[in-house]
């Protein structure tokens, strides 16, 4: 094996280039696997536009799909040359967190200061699976074996996107017969959607312009589509309800007014479920919370990693159940990486996710 591999890696904001790097060396729990597929999140871009703070010369992304290449001395129960999957949240299995049963939340409020991305180490503060090689750590509690018949790209969407979607509709506790809006339909708000129709919602409603998107969303299970550059999506929502609002709201863009507009179509008693990332200060309108009184429940979510939610993922794909490879629309070599950043940043080309292969 080389010594060297190709990466992506931040350089300073507006530039993550590929770059050389030492292949890493592989401790007692660690695993190292060779990357066969990856992709680039909403997340990297944040990331490469300086919104999100990581050190400089770290290796991005945080999707892999791979083969063990090494393991380390002291992990158990795998084989070099598995194919594998590892959840972008990363949790060690015996931290506080993790012992709480708050798997994704491993490392937040620790005594380096508070994190608040809790067990979000990959391209965040370790290197990444943008490149030929990434080192998993605690390989144990995170390597997820990919079932025979199933391709990379058929799994890519598990470690982060699925996850965090599925979470949306989990936390929510959405339930059978219920009405569930989806707040923007990007590959998130897709598998929000795809979640909520698993978990028993009869009435789906996607909140979404993009023709595309649109078109993608019929088929992950929304029942209506509300385009919000032709009126209030508010208004619109409560038309299709007859007044009566939704369960549950999920919130997956990360925007005042997106976080607003899900609070005034809640049901008494409804639920918003927010997966969005907020780059600043939400306030809460007093009309739209009922002055507090509405018997509202606001639940966050941090993608669910760890081995175990892997292989829940995967049986969903394998069960036929749900497809998510429409979301990939577009093709890349890890060498053209820097090209597919400026397509997937700019969103151009109806672009939804893209798969980076080394």
């Amino acid at each position: 094996m080389a010594s060297m591999m190709k990466a992506a890696v931040f350089v300073e904001p507006n530039r993550i280039v590929l770059d050389d790097k030492p292949v890493p060396d592989v401790g007692a729990l660690d695993a190292l696997i060779r990357i066969t597929t990856t992709t680039i999140c909403g997340t990297d871009v944040h990331i490469l536009k300086g919104e999100y703070p990581v050190a400089r010369g770290l290796t991005i992304g945080h999707e892999p799909v791979g083969v063990i290449e090494k393991l380390g001395s002291a992990v158990q129960g795998y084989r070099e040359g598995q194919r594998v999957i590892a959840g972008a949240i990363t949790p060690s299995g015996h931290s506080n967190a993790c012992l709480c049963g708050q798997h994704s939340q491993d490392g937040a409020g620790t005594k380096h200061g508070f994190r608040p991305l809790g067990g979000w180490r990959f391209g965040n503060t370790i290197d990444g699976s943008q490149a030929e090689y990434l080192l998993v750590p605690d390989a144990m509690t995170n390597l997820a074996p990919i079932p025979d018949g199933l391709d990379d790209e058929q799994v890519l969407m598990c470690p982060d996107i699925m996850s965090t979607g599925f979470s949306g509709a989990e936390s929510g506790r959405v339930r059978i017969g219920d009405v569930v809006a989806v707040f923007a339909q990007g590959p998130i708000g897709l598998c929000a959607t795809a979640g909520a129709r698993l978990m028993g919602a009869t009435t789906i409603i996607g909140v979404e312009a993009v023709p595309a998107r649109m078109e993608i969303a019929r088929r992950m299970g929304a029942d209506h589509i509300v385009d919000f550059t032709k009126g209030d999506p508010v208004e619109q929502i409560m038309r299709l309800t007859d007044g009566r609002g939704v369960d549950v709201a999920i919130e997956a863009l990360g925007r005042q007014e997106t976080f607003e507009a899900a609070l005034r179509v809640l049901r008494p008693g409804g639920t918003l479920s927010s997966l969005g990332v907020y780059s600043g200060d939400l306030t809460i309108p007093a009309g739209a919370f009922l002055a507090g009184l509405g018997d509202h429940t606001i639940v966050t979510t941090l993608c669910p990693g760890g081995k175990e939610r892997m292989r829940r993922l995967m049986d969903v794909i394998a069960s036929g159940r749900l497809d998510t490879r429409p979301l990939v629309t577009h093709r890349f070599t890890l060498d053209r990486i820097e090209e597919a950043y400026d397509l997937f940043a700019n969103q151009r080309d109806g672009v939804l996710k893209v798969a980076i292969t080394p």
